[in-house]
């Protein structure tokens, strides 16, 4: 059967409907439809026409449900286009939003700094995971196409200056970060819409939690200007950001729940490749 003929039933909606009840994951009813016969893309799509409206309904501030505001990190301009970093780095302040909190900042890394983190991430990339499964480990994610690595805080001079400019900038400290991620997307790679955040419900979070907390935002840094494509989108907000070699796009979130409006996604690369290098900021300490 070919994806044209494909078409998302009333049956297969309701079907869908009930894995979610039973408490299946997404993940493993994609491969469930995948391996029965159904196209990746048509699956996908129709697990997004089911699941994603119920997700993604946004919680009145009333609802017992919705879990008290986290702070968050949230950069400090003093009304300012740019700001210059203790170590004497420029960094503009290209546009922002309040909801979802979004802001693009410009030239947060020279070129030499994004030439420096791809020599250093390049001999040890593999196939890039989530870190989330049912036990709080890591696994191979269907909707990630892309090679990765992780840095220990401060392991190089290089990565410590980058992420001693990251906390001025943001006004979080470094102790309350992941390790800076680098992921490298070849033409066709892409990240699928998703989260940050770690899923309430889902039984590995508790012990994921432990070792920070919750995450409360994300900064991703552009390492090149691919030939074509590779944008990060958020489809809640219409927004798209182009990726700019040394620019970066900040956002946050103060719960764990879709009403933050922070789906985003890593559209395909059209032509030649991408290089992002991450950094995800945990409530606490990260250890």
């Amino acid at each position: 059967m070919t994806q044209a003929q494909q078409h998302i039933t009333e049956e297969l909606r309701i079907w869908i409907a009930a894995q979610a009840r039973a408490g299946c994951r997404p993940d493993d009813v994609l491969a469930a439809m995948v391996a029965s016969g159904w196209h990746e893309t048509a699956a996908h799509a129709a697990l997004e026409s089911v699941l994603r409206p119920a997700s993604a309904a946004p919680q009145r501030a009333g609802d017992p449900a919705l879990a008290p505001a986290r702070a968050v990190p949230e950069p400090a301009f003093d009304g300012k286009s740019y700001g210059v970093t203790s170590d004497g780095h420029r960094v503009e302040w290209l546009s922002s939003l309040r909801e979802p909190r979004v802001v693009v900042f410009g030239q947060l890394l020279s070129d030499a700094e994004c030439d420096g983190l791809i020599a250093l991430a390049r001999p040890r990339l593999a196939r890039s995971e989530t870190v989330q499964n049912e036990t709080g480990g890591s696994e191979v994610h269907a909707a990630r196409t892309s090679d990765g690595m992780f840095f220990e805080r401060g392991e190089k001079p290089l990565i410590a200056r980058v992420e001693a400019r990251i906390a001025e900038l943001l006004c979080w400290p470094v102790s309350h970060g992941e390790g800076l991620q680098i992921l490298h997307y070849r033409p066709g790679a892409e990240y699928r819409p998703h989260f940050d955040f770690f899923d309430p419900q889902h039984p590995g979070t508790p012990r994921i939690l432990e070792r920070g907390g919750q995450r409360v935002g994300t900064l991703v840094i552009y390492l090149n200007t691919p030939e074509g494509g590779g944008s990060t989108t958020f489809p809640d907000a219409g927004l798209e950001v182009a990726p700019v070699r040394g620019n970066a796009v900040f956002f946050s979130y103060d719960r764990a729940h879709a009403s933050t409006k922070t789906l985003h996604a890593g559209a395909p690369v059209t032509a030649g490749e991408k290089w992002v290098a991450t950094k995800w900021l945990r409530e606490g300490v990260f250890v």
